[in-house]
């Protein structure tokens, strides 16, 4: 029988997808678990997998690879799309790739997924995957079955004696990896009513943060972060020690209307403490040493490279160009850079730079040498020159 690759994260949705492709599509399938610093037990899904029918169930740990392929690239750019971090949206071209790996490993003709037929993810998985693997089959269930509400899906699930895990009823979803995580929530649809704190998981209240500010300082190499309060570390043990310490202080929370790829306004919840700061401190950073002509033209393509993310082009000529950029900028992008964090709030304290184009002695009121008045003046002439012209046209057509 042949074989399907099933993007599984244990979900009622991909629980049922197991007994689903097999008896619609007469397919075996082999599920992919992947670690990306979420919470999520995989060892336990492997086995949920393979209760419910699964002929094999994958587990691979990529969080490394997410940090240095796509979290780095990313924070290279400064890419945002509208004020998301894009932490889900980064990790969707990973789960592809490694759908694609695993299916050619294994064999498979297809690759399945649990994307929804209003989610963004459904273009950003299948996308990746016609791009790294254009002879694979993409299966997506949302689009065939019609298990249209989860009363139905639970009932498919109970027909076919799956393992629905039970666990504490929550109305909040959450989708957490290393660079931040989304909440959803029905409710959230009536904006005239607040987020409650209890949806919030990584970062504190206001009122239950600290009430002294803390700092942390940062060691960037490249524009990539090495090193935390003059300790080097691991890009994963930083990203998780600076989440916590920032989350501690309520650092983090987006809370945005969204302009969805898929054509309408969502109301989406965000939390990405690690991610925030970095963002503050590399831009500090930045400031300090590259050109003002540097810094304007990386700030638009920012826009590009985070639309790009968000749109699904992970894999597009486009990305890969724009990561030459970027690469190239960011290599004097190295010092050390300290954030006070302190109710919600990051905000720079100090910033150190052996590349610095910054001197305080040039920028000094102060400074002048005895050329200065004549270069001044001089400079002040050429600059205003065009305003000038103007002026003398307008003046002489009255």
């Amino acid at each position: 029988m042949p074989k399907c690759v099933l993007a599984f994260s244990g979900s009622l949705d991909t629980l049922i997808a197991i007994a689903w492709l097999k008896e619609h599509h007469d397919l075996d399938v082999v599920t992919l678990s992947v670690d990306l610093g979420g919470t999520a037990d995989l060892e336990l899904l492997g086995e949920q997998a393979l209760t419910a029918g699964a002929v094999a169930a994958r587990i691979e740990d990529v969080r490394e690879g997410y940090f240095h392929d796509f979290i780095t690239p990313a924070l290279h750019a400064l890419a945002h799309y509208e004020s998301y971090l894009l932490a889900a949206a980064l990790a969707r071209p990973l789960i592809a790739r490694e759908l694609v790996r695993v299916a050619l490993e294994e064999g498979a003709t297809c690759v399945a997924h649990g994307s929804t037929l209003k989610g963004n993810d459904q273009i950003r998985y299948e996308s990746a995957i016609t791009a790294l693997a254009p002879h694979l089959r993409v299966i997506m269930p949302h689009r065939e079955w019609n298990l249209r509400n989860r009363e139905a899906r639970l009932n498919y699930a109970k027909a076919k004696r799956l393992p629905v895990r039970k666990g504490p009823a929550s109305e909040y979803k959450y989708d957490l990896n290393l660079w931040g995580q989304s909440v959803k929530c029905e409710a959230f649809g009536d904006t005239s009513k607040p987020i409650p704190e209890e949806a919030y998981t990584l970062t504190a209240s206001l009122l239950n943060a600290p009430n002294e500010p803390e700092t942390v300082q940062i060691e960037f190499r490249e524009g990539v972060p090495v090193g935390l309060n003059g300790k080097r570390l691991a890009p994963v043990a930083l990203l998780e020690q600076l989440n916590q310490t920032a989350g501690r202080h309520g650092i983090g929370r987006t809370d945005l209307i969204e302009d969805r790829l898929v054509g309408f306004k969502s109301h989406e919840v965000y939390e990405a403490p690690a991610a925030t700061v970095l963002y503050a401190a590399k831009r500090a950073l930045e400031q300090m040493t590259l050109s003002r002509e540097t810094l304007q033209v990386r700030e638009g393509l920012s826009l590009a490279y985070g639309r790009c993310v968000y749109n699904g082009q992970w894999f597009s000529d486009l990305r890969s160009a724009l990561d030459e950029f970027y690469r190239r900028i960011n290599q004097n992008v190295n010092g050390q850079v300290t954030m006070g964090l302190y109710k919600g709030n990051a905000t720079v304290v100090t910033r150190q730079s052996d590349f610095s184009l910054y001197n305080a002695e040039t920028a000094s009121s102060e400074f002048a040498d005895a050329s200065a008045s004549e270069t001044s003046r001089g400079f002040s002439k050429l600059f205003t020159l065009p305003v000038t012209t103007e002026a003398r046209r307008k003046k002489s057509s009255e």
